[in-house]
């Protein structure tokens, strides 16, 4: 596996003269006049926006319901008690009250081919799916917090190659002006630099802006504030993958297999209503014409002529093969994606390290010999302001490629599961 060094000497590149200006605008003491705001890791912002998730109340919910659920279907059938009153009234010798007799009967039907097992079955199964789903949802939300800090990491990197630009440009600016001095360069040559080096500050300030949104968005998913620091060395320092590592079970892949066991607990609980249920009856009769009793049994069994439910089971059984489909599609997707995705880090890795190691070194050493050339006379400003640009393109496009790198990233992180330790819900047994 193929490790690149990190980039910090381009951070620390870039960050030297944006101190020194500091100082020279300020003071020596001016970088350092405040005290530095707490820095903030991938895991820090990882925990606080799950722990500020606020669909986790509505999740919490649906796992009580789903228990409750599961209490539920362990219950068995209630029992019924039953009154009858035969020659309660009529004609002739069967109009006297005192001729009619009463029946008190307790009903109760009993459940046979496991129903209650395989009802209490199905619905811990869908407390599975339930704690699967929010472990789903819970990595999609550590993917946007990832992406979100990706993009405030190059917002942060695009501040400090727009502040070098801006050293840059005020260095030009006094250049020129003690050329136009000595009346080496024109009047008009002054004021050009002075545009160049406005429009310098106005895009330092731009991208200040930009990197304080990037900030802000990624501190909205826990409702804090933008007050922290990155580290730019996180964002610089990358690692080729791995290609020949095989994808673990991901979370998905569990939310799959979590819906074939409910489909096959499903077609359990199908077979099982196949088995007709018994009702038994026992109760005292009352004979109205004197004080005697009588003890009364009978009972009833449904005949399945009509519904025997072949097509549910036939039903159950279709939603099983379809969730084993699932399975083994989703596998092959996965393996797909991540063979992609990694592909493209190492792209991105490689490219990252040429510009870094071939590029830059190359634009900055442009740099010098056309100032030194500029300061001899030998080369013009519009010279200067082109081998400067071409620096700044080469470390603009770095932090592009960078960016995309930690966008991939996250995609391959969501896929392969790093950050399922954080996502876990605890394991599902019914309360």
């Amino acid at each position: 596996m193929p490790i690149f060094r990190p980039s910090c000497a381009f951070a620390r590149l870039l960050a030297a003269p944006v101190l020194a200006a500091l100082s020279l605008a300020f003071g020596p003491g001016a970088a350092l006049a405040q005290a530095p705001a707490p820095s903030l890791t991938l895991t820090d912002a990882v925990t606080r926006a799950l722990g500020a998730d606020p669909s986790a109340a509505a999740a919490d919910a649906r796992v009580e319901a789903a228990r409750a659920a599961t209490r539920q279907a362990g219950l068995r059938p209630n029992p019924s008690v039953g009154l009858e009153l035969e020659n309660f009234a009529g004609s002739g010798a069967y109009s006297i009250l005192d001729r009619t007799e009463a029946t008190v009967s307790y009903q109760q039907t009993f459940e046979r081919g496991g129903k209650r097992g395989a009802r209490t079955a199905v619905a811990a199964a869908e407390i599975e799916l339930v704690h699967r789903r929010q472990e789903v949802r819970r990595l999609d939300l550590i993917k946007e917090v990832q992406v979100a800090y990706a993009e405030a990491l190059a917002a942060e990197a695009d501040v400090l190659i727009a502040e070098a630009r801006l050293i840059a440009a005020h260095r030009s600016q006094a250049d020129i002006a003690r050329r136009v001095r000595s009346a080496r360069d024109p009047l008009f040559a002054g004021a050009r630099a002075e545009t160049l080096t406005a429009q310098a500050e106005i895009a330092r300030d731009q991208a200040r802006d930009t990197a304080r949104n990037a900030r802000a968005a990624l501190a909205a998913f826990w409702g804090g504030g933008p007050d922290f620091n990155l580290d730019l060395e996180t964002f610089f320092f990358r690692t080729a993958p791995a290609t020949n590592a095989a994808p673990a079970e991901t979370a998905d892949l569990a939310l799959l297999a979590a819906t074939r066991d409910a489909a096959l607990a499903r077609v359990d609980l199908e077979r099982a209503r196949q088995v007709a249920d018994p009702t038994l009856r026992a109760g005292v009769r009352y004979f109205g014409q004197g004080s005697d009793v009588a003890l009364v049994v009978g009972g009833t069994i449904p005949l399945q002529r009509y519904d025997t439910n072949k097509a549910g089971v036939e039903r159950a059984l279709a939603e099983r093969n379809a969730a084993e489909a699932d399975i083994a599609a989703a596998r092959v997707l996965q393996a797909r994606e991540v063979a992609r995705l990694r592909a493209k880090l190492a792209a991105s890795a490689a490219e990252s390290e040429r510009i870094r190691a071939e590029v830059i070194p190359s634009a900055i050493k442009t740099v010098e010999l056309v100032r030194e050339g500029f300061n001899r006379g030998g080369f013009q400003y519009i010279d200067v302001t082109e081998a400067e640009r071409a620096l700044a393109d080469a470390r603009a496009r770095r932090v592009a490629v960078l960016r995309q790198h930690h966008t991939d990233q996250a995609a391959l992180d969501r896929l392969t599961g790093r950050f399922a330790h954080l996502a876990s819900t605890p394991s599902a047994e019914p309360r």
